[in-house]
């Protein structure tokens, strides 16, 4: 994949970044080591607040992580009403 996405000429290349996917530009190690910084600095701020906030307060989701080359935005898994059924079913003793 990265010898195909280095194949294409820097026009492409800025037609693909005007578009707003990361995932699909070459990225350096020195770009996925200051991704991987940002994304613990956003875990880092987001344990701080969820710390110094009130107990019955609604707590912020956690912070999605940059997306790197090759990989889209995660999916949020959706709960199916099987999965409800069984998670219920534990919850109420069924697994002892």
């Amino acid at each position: 994949m990265t010898a195909l996405r280095n194949g294409l000429t820097p026009q492409q290349l800025a037609e693909q970044a005007d578009k707003g996917e990361p995932e699909k530009a070459p990225w350096s190690q020195q770009e996925q080591l200051l991704a991987s910084a940002v994304d613990a600095v956003r875990h880092m701020e987001w344990t701080l607040i969820c710390l110094n906030v009130d107990k019955k307060s609604k707590r912020p989701d956690p912070p999605e992580a940059m997306r790197r080359p090759g990989a889209g935005p995660r999916k949020k898994a959706q709960l199916t009403n099987k999965s409800a059924n069984t998670l219920f079913e534990l919850l109420q003793g069924g697994a002892a």
